[in-house]
């Protein structure tokens, strides 16, 4: 049974393209597999999380990241009886529109659209599943629900602020223009929840991978509270099993204790509104899914912790470093050569209006390669003795 205040699917404000839904998937159901099914998501297999793809095996990729955001997800979602399934497909959709090399690819490809409108992942995830993606014959994209759009571009928050003017980015302003996602209001319970997933997921894996690698060590790691009081737990609970598994225990607990945190609080926020529908919760003065007060002090010790000890370790910043650089490289030759982009991309080029439209082109392009892809790509176009 869903909460009152849940994304109910026989409510949905439908499909740009009406489409008659199908007999035995709801209609967020039917956005879950969607995304499932796109070429997008398949490609976040090899795209940075914070390692590059190939410097281990059981490191976090897009993929794998996108995969554990949804699982705490729904969690989440069905603990306060909301929709678990809109819930999952916007925590699936929401890193589609990141370039390669993780945030240092998205900031190389900003510099270089910065006199064209610039480069916003999220933007880029609404283009993806709104354009770029064509394999259905009566229209581009895949045709989401416009619950599933709302949540995917406002999970952090509205976008717009009454009576403010906010630049948005152009692709999001385009769409909007199309079909008013109500940029100004907060989106449904579920994106909430997978924003908040989206922290508890990466700031815990990135711990684990960071432990993993040599990138931090429990020494160091012990200087975070939140890490240190499970960490002591669990060699109390647990005096003679090995070093991996003492670690691998203390991250489960975290995740848990950040979960059960904000199921907890987030009644507590849910009840002082006193939502009678989604709308109340989209309206509302505030985000009504929340960690506590001291959940809140833990994440941000844990997130400056991982920024200077594993984000700028000295092996990643020589991997940003190479990344940054080959976005560049490509977005200069190839706004400049764009006979040498694929048939599919040219096509793009040539229907753009002006020189500001083409440069998106080269940069929706960029963003949608694999870390595999751009480094192969740079080889063999500033390599010349590798043959084309």
């Amino acid at each position: 049974m869903l909460a009152i205040y849940a994304t109910d699917p026989n409510k949905t404000r439908g499909r740009l393209y009406p489409e008659k839904e199908a007999e035995y998937r709801t209609c967020f159901q039917r956005d879950r597999d969607r995304i499932l099914h796109s070429e997008a998501f398949r490609r976040l297999e090899s795209k940075t999380q914070v390692f590059v793809y190939h410097e281990g095996s059981s490191l976090r990729t897009r993929l794998t990241h996108s995969l554990e955001v949804a699982q705490i997800t729904r969690s989440l979602c069905r603990m306060l009886n909301l929709n678990s399934d809109l819930g999952e497909a916007i925590a699936l959709a929401h890193d589609l529109g990141h370039p390669p090399f993780g945030h240092a690819g998205e900031m190389a490809l900003n510099e270089c659209m910065n006199e064209y409108g610039g480069f916003d992942h999220n933007a880029h995830s609404l283009k993806i599943v709104t354009y770029l993606e064509q394999r259905y014959p009566k229209f581009n994209g895949i045709n989401l629900s416009w619950e599933t759009l709302e949540g995917l571009i406002k999970h952090n928050g509205p976008l717009l602020k009454k009576n403010n003017m906010v630049v948005l980015p152009v692709d999001m302003q385009e769409f909007n223009s199309k079909w008013d996602l109500e940029l100004d209001t907060f989106s449904g319970a579920e994106a909430q929840i997978a924003a908040l997933a989206d922290d508890i997921a990466y700031s815990n894996h990135d711990t684990d991978d960071g432990l993993k690698t040599g990138f931090t060590n429990v020494k160091e790691m012990l200087n975070v509270d939140f890490f240190n009081r499970h960490y002591k737990k669990v060699c109390e609970d647990y005096s003679d099993i090995d070093k991996s598994r003492i670690d691998a225990e203390t991250v489960r607990r975290m995740i848990n204790d950040m979960i059960l945190d904000v199921a907890k609080y987030s009644k507590l926020e849910i009840e002082k509104i006193n939502p009678k529908c989604v709308e109340d919760i989209r309206h509302a003065d505030s985000q009504v899914i929340v960690f506590s007060e001291g959940m809140k002090k833990d994440l941000q010790e844990l997130k400056s912790f991982l920024f200077s000890n594993v984000y700028r370790h000295y092996k990643i910043n020589q991997m940003t470093s190479k990344g940054k650089r080959i976005i560049r490289d490509l977005f200069a030759l190839l706004l400049s050569e764009k006979n040498i982009l694929p048939p599919f991309w040219q096509m793009l080029v040539k229907e753009a209006p002006d020189q500001s439209a083409k440069a998106r082109v080269i940069a929706d392009f960029i963003a949608d390669l694999t870390d595999a892809s751009a480094i192969e790509l740079h080889t063999r176009l500033f390599n010349p003795q590798v043959r084309i």
